[in-house]
């Protein structure tokens, strides 16, 4: 018996809202409903279909809760082969401007031709997927295999959020037949978030679950997951980047001139398409565009290998044909790698300012990230031991942008030998003091302070930085021979040091002594919150200084405060609270404390806050361009010890704009805003009470 009609219109109602729903949501990123309306809908159609099999299509949303478990993928031989491109391999922006050239003379054109135009756009690290519509309804899925023949993995595609099960009516008809070409990856945060998951789980002793080692891998190991159901429960997302068959337009089917074009077609059609794809001309505008985004490769929330150049024009393309199965009208141009293969020689354990012991792998020279590198963090015992990291192994070696360096994992199948797993050692490897770990810490500390060396040196560089107390002339090199030759053993012999001691140091002559003891001086004159700060107090940084300053007002009442006093602090929980008052507990902190004071360390002091009046709390200041006689940190000190808050944007919420010279966008918000705007006079009234804030 055929369903009433009510009910046929019902679930054609459902599925137009739950396909428009979640293209708001998986393309747009811009949803309309909250997830429990989406739920409920989605729940109504799976009710009607179950109580109404014969109303199931292949393009309804309750498909992408996957089907059964298959026992092998089924082969798909692509109609149009999905040929790789070629990789440009000078990973400069000459690499760019070479393409350009060949493009050039491969049409035969003359110097002063007009430039050619490209599609310049991002390449993905994911997995090469067509995507079948016929009629506009999804009907097949597949990887690209061997260019010619890939595995059927529709219903696994089919869980992918952003992947639509129908297009959608765009500027013009969807051709009966598309074959849509295009990467399926993970994002960087879901990527995090599955593995912080996944170690949960082994953590409680499930035995059979791992963590995965790159997005790429995870993503691919998704796609190619004979279960959809587990597939399903993987954060896939997908970008469209160019086409397979397609109706040609004789046959009813859309007519392109551009490449640009038909993507600007495939997105109107509900495909997602990266909005960082940019139409270029010329070989300036490629070198522009490689050189922008890989200024920006590290911000972005996916992983990229490099970026691809096309030819726009497709009549164009259609001369340049293709060399070898590769198309001469267009190139992949890569980066540099930022995972390789490499060996571990040896593993290290370093000592932080805080005594945090961090085991860090001594590498077979390796470049990778634009560097060659030598030293790889594996972060603590737990980290190096989850990853079964030994020395001799063969590892891969990730660095992005300034990221340390860091193992991502072992290849277990190129272990040759037995080394013993990685142990933390039972001392400290620089002072031979007892290595402890902490109830609920991942982290092992020596217990020597400021009697272990390696402390000393990251505490005296702490100590001495611009925002701590700013001491100019002592680096890192100076530190070292200070230390190892045994003229300063705690902060207060940096004020004790004279001529003398500094002259018989190497490469240092008069005239540098005189400048770091002058440097010592003029650093003596500081503030609470950056002597808060240079104390290296753990779990103290500068904003807690800051806290900590403007509630008590002097230094001895931050002395005297027990925990539950100091948990007064705004923003300072029992963890901090509890590592200050036991900093300040211990008999040798007070005595460099005291002795500081002694040597002439000074700041200004004044009422708790429960009893000062501060004449901007509350208020929100922001600070551009150049002042005549402030630098950027005497502006922002001035405005947080008057209580304001200094921020980096400018927003409705933004009580003043302090401006300089060469002030930028800021100050050009501002005044779009109707922000007030102050010059460095206006800023000092500000502080000091004298205009109304």
């Amino acid at each position: 018996m055929s369903p009433p009609a009510p009910v046929r219109a019902r679930v054609d109602a459902l599925r137009a809202q739950l396909h428009h729903h979640a293209y708001r949501y998986y393309v747009l990123d811009a949803p309309e409903i909250p997830d429990a309306e989406y739920d409920r809908l989605f729940t109504e159609l799976q009710q009607l279909e179950a109580a109404h099999p014969e109303l199931a299509t292949p393009d309804s949303p309750t498909r992408r809760v996957g089907g059964a478990v298959l026992e092998g993928f089924a082969k798909v031989r692509h109609r149009v082969p999905m040929l790789s491109i070629r990789t440009e391999t000078d990973i400069t922006e000459a690499g760019a401007q070479a393409f350009d050239a060949r493009v050039r003379r491969e049409l035969a054109l003359a110097e002063d031709a007009p430039p050619v135009a490209y599609v310049a756009e991002l390449k993905f690290d994911g997995l090469a997927i067509s995507l079948r519509y016929e009629q506009g309804v999804l009907v097949q899925a597949a990887t690209r295999g061997d260019g010619e023949v890939g595995e059927d993995v529709t219903q696994n595609i089919r869980t992918v959020g952003q992947v639509p099960l129908r297009l959608q009516a765009g500027g013009r008809p969807v051709p009966p037949v598309l074959e849509v070409r295009g990467e399926v990856y993970m994002r960087r945060d879901d990527f995090e978030a599955m593995n912080e998951a996944q170690r949960l789980k082994i953590a409680q002793g499930q035995k059979n679950e791992k963590t995965f080692v790159n997005p790429r891998n995870a993503a691919a190991g998704a796609v190619r997951q004979l279960d959809p159901a587990i597939a399903r429960q993987r954060p896939l997302s997908f970008y469209a980047y160019g086409w397979g068959e397609i109706t040609p337009p004789e046959a009813g089917g859309p007519a392109f001139a551009s490449q640009f074009e038909l993507l600007q077609a495939l997105g109107a059609w509900g495909l997602p398409v990266s909005d960082q794809t940019r139409r270029c001309v010329g070989a300036a505008d490629l070198v522009a565009f490689h050189r922008e985004i890989g200024s920006r490769r590290d911000q972005l929330p996916f992983d990229i290998d490099g970026v691809v150049y096309k030819v726009d024009d497709l009549a164009l393309q259609q001369r340049l044909g293709f060399v070898t199965r590769e198309p001469r009208w267009a190139v992949a141009h890569k980066f540099p790698a930022q995972e390789q293969l490499t060996t571990i020689e040896a593993i290290d354990v370093q000592v932080g300012r805080t005594g945090k012991l961090t085991p860090v792998a001594k590498l077979a020279p390796v470049f990778v990230g634009g560097v060659t590198v030598t030293n790889a963090t594996l972060h603590n015992e737990d980290e190096a031991r989850r990853k079964d990291v030994r020395v001799g192994d063969t590892v891969i070696v990730r660095r992005a942008g300034d990221v340390i360096p860091e193992v991502v994992g072992v290849v277990a199948d190129k272990r040759t030998h037995e080394a013993p797993p990685f142990t933390m050692p039972a001392c400290c490897p620089v002072c031979g003091s007892a290595a402890v770990r902490e109830e609920g810490e991942v982290d092992h500390r020596c217990s020597g302070g400021l009697f272990c060396p390696a402390q000393r040196k990251q505490a005296l560089l702490h100590f001495a930085q611009r925002r701590a107390m700013d001491v100019e002339g002592l680096g890192e090199k100076l530190v070292d021979q200070l230390v190892d030759g045994g003229v300063v053993r705690t902060l207060p012999d940096l004020y004790r040091l004279g001529v003398a001691n500094l002259v018989a140091l190497e490469r240092m002559g008069e005239k540098s002594a005189a400048g770091l003891l002058a440097g010592l001086e003029a650093s003596k004159a500081t503030t609470l919150p950056r002597f808060l700060f240079a104390l290296g107090i753990r779990h103290v940084g500068e904003s807690t200084a800051r806290d900590l300053a403007r509630h008590f007002g002097g230094l001895d009442r931050i002395l005297e405060a027990d925990v539950d006093q100091l948990l007064q602090v705004p923003d300072v929980g029992p963890v901090v609270a509890e590592s200050i008052h036991r900093f300040f507990a211990q008999p040798h902190n007070r005595e460099v404390v005291e002795q500081l004071r002694a040597c002439g360390v000074h700041w200004a002091e004044g009422e708790p806050a429960a009893q000062a009046v501060l004449p901007l709390a509350g208020k929100t200041v922001v600070l551009t361009g150049t002042l005549p006689t402030l630098g950027r940190d005497e502006a922002k000190d001035l405005l947080e010890a008057a209580g304001a808050k200094v921020a980096g944007s400018v927003s409705r919420k933004t009580s003043y704009v302090v401006a300089g010279a060469e002030a930028g966008s800021k100050l050009d918000k501002a005044r779009e805003l109707g922000v007030p705007v102050l010059d460095e006079d206006g800023l000092r009234r500000l502080v000091a009470g004298d205009l109304p804030a």
